[in-house]
């Protein structure tokens, strides 16, 4: 029987990537650790093992994403970013 692949090596590489990459949680505003490496296209819906499909969330956005709901803050687009104009993260 094959090692599940959450507990391979290759996995371990990816998710320390992508915490590294992402050490505070991705969620616009959100200041929290990032503690899961979470898939943005999940994997039962055809989504890749790659760095580019995966983000850090912290442990309460990740319940959040798992539990159905998206975590994002009311006011932003699916991209987290402000739908303000004049909000200041929109300057960056």
């Amino acid at each position: 029987m094959s090692e599940p692949y959450y507990r391979t090596q290759a996995w371990r590489r990816l998710r320390a990537a992508c915490l590294k990459r992402d050490p505070v949680c991705t969620v616009a505003g959100c200041t929290r650790r990032s503690v899961v490496a979470d898939h943005i296209t999940p994997r039962s819906k055809g989504g890749a093992d790659s760095l580019s499909n995966l983000r850090g969330l912290c442990i309460q956005h990740h319940n959040m994403r798992r539990q159905g709901n998206e975590p994002w803050l009311k006011g932003c687009d699916a991209s987290g970013k402000p739908n303000d104009p004049t909000h200041w993260w929109n300057s960056k």
